[in-house]
């Protein structure tokens, strides 16, 4: 018994998208409106993370925790074909997922108990 016979891709095989492409149109960044609170979301992120590493642990995780619990509530009010990068899976699973990360990390936040001798 011998290996089978190898089949080779196609040298050109367009692309798939969800929406018909326009060469000649330039590109709008974001594309879909749940790209731009993605970059929102992103930013406050960012700067929680700052707050984090400047030694306001508490204040930039809550802030953390805040950006989820906005980027929930997008998720579920946008519909899937312009929520972006927001949409990873189904829409209730995405929004579950981001409200339970963002509400434990406010919970965890509240309830760690301040340490004697911490400024």
């Amino acid at each position: 018994m011998g290996e089978p016979d190898r089949v080779e891709p196609p040298d050109s095989v367009d692309p798939v998208s969800a929406e018909p492409v326009d060469p000649d149109e330039p590109r709008r960044y974001p594309s879909t409106l749940g790209g731009g609170f993605y970059l929102v979301v992103l930013g406050v992120v960012g700067f929680a993370l700052v707050l984090v590493s400047l030694g306001e642990w508490r204040n930039g995780i809550r802030l953390f925790g805040g950006s989820l619990l906005l980027a929930a509530a997008v998720r579920l009010v946008l519909p899937t074909r312009n929520a972006g990068m927001l949409a990873v899976r189904h829409k209730v699973l995405d929004a579950l997922i981001l409200l339970a990360l963002g509400g434990s990390l406010i919970f965890l936040a509240g309830s760690i108990p301040d340490q004697p001798g911490a400024f």
